[in-house]
């Protein structure tokens, strides 16, 4: 809905600007502008600093997934859960295939501090839970993207109730990055039988 709304305001406002500035020919936008231009959108939108902004496919792939319903056990546009969405994240973004249960998925990082924290770090919550309970992906600026009760949502660290509950940071550890990448090197194509 927000989307819908966005790209409304959006168009209004180009049909606005056309009607002021009758046949006036707009400059041409370099492809390097255009990805500027791109990154200052998400980064805005995101609540994240420009200069924290280095990996455009994680924030393109978190913003289409933004308001993607919550549903416990999905793994789809029509409901995804927590693991699921940084599941996917990591298949897309980073080419990695790791596990699909939160407490499995720190199994395979290294911890990381709070204050440590970088791009595309896994964040953990124990949420009325002894154990792991929630996983999101570390955007920047305190904030992270995870599926919450809500849906696909960018939530900051700095609330009270994410504060709360926060565990630990997690790095995804070299071992598993070759572990994984190898393996699938390993497996048989279509063309090798």
């Amino acid at each position: 809905m927000k989307k819908l709304a966005l790209a409304i305001a959006l168009f209004m406002s180009v049909l606005a600007a056309q009607a002021q500035t009758k046949s006036v020919p707009a400059p041409s936008v370099e492809p390097d502008d255009q990805e500027s231009l791109a990154k200052d959108y998400l980064s805005q939108i995101m609540g994240v600093a420009l200069s924290a902004t280095s990996n455009m496919k994680l924030f393109n792939f978190v913003h289409d997934w933004i308001g993607t319903p919550y549903r416990f056990g999905g793994s789809s546009r029509k409901g995804i859960d927590c693991s699921a969405f940084t599941k996917q994240l990591y298949s897309d973004v980073f080419n990695l295939a790791i596990r699909r249960n939160s407490r499995d998925i720190f199994s395979m990082v290294n911890p990381v501090g709070k204050d440590d924290l970088k791009e595309g770090d896994l964040v953990f919550f124990k949420i009325h839970s002894r154990s792991i309970s929630h996983v999101g992906i570390y955007l920047g600026n305190n904030r992270f993207a995870h599926a919450s009760s809500r849906g696909v949502a960018i939530s900051s660290l700095d609330d009270a109730y994410y504060s709360r509950y926060f565990y630990k940071g997690g790095r995804m550890l070299e071992s598993f990055k070759n572990e994984l990448t190898s393996s699938s090197a390993d497996q048989p194509g279509p063309d090798n039988n």
